[in-house]
């Protein structure tokens, strides 16, 4: 990665970067919402975040790592959920609610400022834009964690990268074509 330019750096953010966040986004926010009131403290393992908890991880991560890679600065602190922050839908407004300005912020950010070098956690350190491919990777990655809570919580699975059978889609080995 020494050897990434500037002008490769802002190609990455504007020509990948940028529109996988934007296509992630309505998936996340999806599972979010599939979340219910009722389920919110379920855990498939006493080792398991909550629902709630796994959420509101996912949500509050990956606003963190957008602002870290405008700023050229990753914070180290991991920041508690705010007190009126209870319900999922709590959640999702909250994530709403940052995740345009964080883009946009993203958007003018300098191929050179996307160079900028970060130290994550003290473990090493990387330009700033290596942060997308990390933030992207993470939430996907907790977001499938938190859609197989889903069903034993009783709610159904949105469609994602195609239709979920909640959805209607692949029943009877086929995709539905009325209700997907």
């Amino acid at each position: 990665m020494s050897s990434l330019t500037s002008d490769q750096a802002a190609f990455m953010l504007q020509a990948l970067g940028i529109p996988a966040l934007k296509a992630e986004h309505p998936m996340t926010s999806a599972v979010i919402a599939a979340i219910p009131p009722e389920g919110a403290d379920y855990r498939p393992h006493p080792d398991s975040r909550s629902a709630f908890d796994l959420a509101w991880h996912i949500v509050s991560a990956e606003i963190k790592y957008l602002d870290a890679i405008a700023s050229g600065v990753f914070p180290h602190d991991l920041k508690p959920t705010p007190d009126d922050i209870r319900r999922p839908s709590d959640i999702l407004a909250w994530y709403t609610e940052r995740f345009d300005p964080a883009v946009k912020r993203l958007e003018t950010t300098s191929g050179d400022e996307l160079l900028r070098t970060v130290d994550f956690y003290g473990l090493r350190t990387f330009p700033a834009i290596v942060l997308l491919q990390i933030i992207l990777n993470h939430t996907i990655h907790h977001r499938g964690q938190l859609s197989t809570y889903l069903r034993p919580m009783g709610a159904k699975v949105p469609s994602l990268y195609g239709p979920s059978y909640d959805a209607g889609g692949f029943r009877g080995g086929t995709v539905s074509r009325t209700g997907g």
